[in-house]
């Protein structure tokens, strides 16, 4: 099967920022590890920020297609959604917690305004479409008359919150200094139950 060298590319510069930083990694360093050269790196991207800009849509393109999909799912309930969509992003920020770190410094910084902007507008875009499965919620009676965009926001904090300090994490949780929360399967668990409970209960009517 033929290697797509532009996915080629993005995978290794996904692990390389998140590894190294985006500041620190080159695209001498991406080309070395990825086995391509300079030039088939500025052919598909034409900067390291175009890049990034790319792994970005590329990573939250994948929720975009989830929510929409259950958006426009009529046979689950709206509590039903909202729980598949947390277990989503447990699933996918906890896999790679470096990366959506660097994502985080990202949001926060303004070093380079372009892709700020672009990190802003895609995350603001599937944030909408999350609070749209709660809007439908709350006209059906089903949900309390609660804030769907704080709501979600409170979500995706929750998680980014527990993702951005394995040593707090461990320190919170009483586990030694080597612990590592984010590959165990029991902690991604517990982390899915506990925010799917919280929401149940900020949600629901008869709760």
């Amino acid at each position: 099967m033929a290697v797509d060298k532009k996915q080629h590319i993005m995978s290794h510069a996904m692990q390389l920022f998140a590894d190294k930083g985006f500041e620190a990694t080159s695209i001498r360093d991406l080309a070395k590890v990825a086995d391509v050269n300079v030039a088939m790196v500025n052919y598909y991207f034409g900067s390291k920020e175009k890049l990034m800009e790319a792994i970005i849509e590329e990573k939250a393109g994948y929720m975009k297609d989830r929510i929409e999909e259950l958006n426009a799912n009529t046979s689950i309930s709206e509590i039903a959604k909202v729980n598949f969509l947390i277990e989503d992003y447990v699933n996918r920020i906890v896999s790679n917690p470096n990366f959506h770190k660097l994502l985080y410094k990202e949001l926060m910084g303004i070093n380079r305004e372009s892709l700020n902007q672009t990190l802003t507008e895609t995350l603001s875009r599937n944030t909408k479409n999350f609070a749209k499965i709660i809007e439908n919620g709350v006209k059906k009676k089903v949900f309390k008359k609660v804030d769907p965009v704080l709501t979600v926001a409170s979500i995706v904090g929750s998680i980014t919150q527990i993702m951005m300090s394995k040593n707090m994490c461990n320190q919170l949780m009483e586990k030694p200094h080597d612990y590592e929360p984010f590959t165990d399967d029991a902690f991604k668990k517990r982390l899915i139950k506990h925010i799917q409970q919280m929401m149940q209960s900020h949600l629901l009517i008869n709760q």
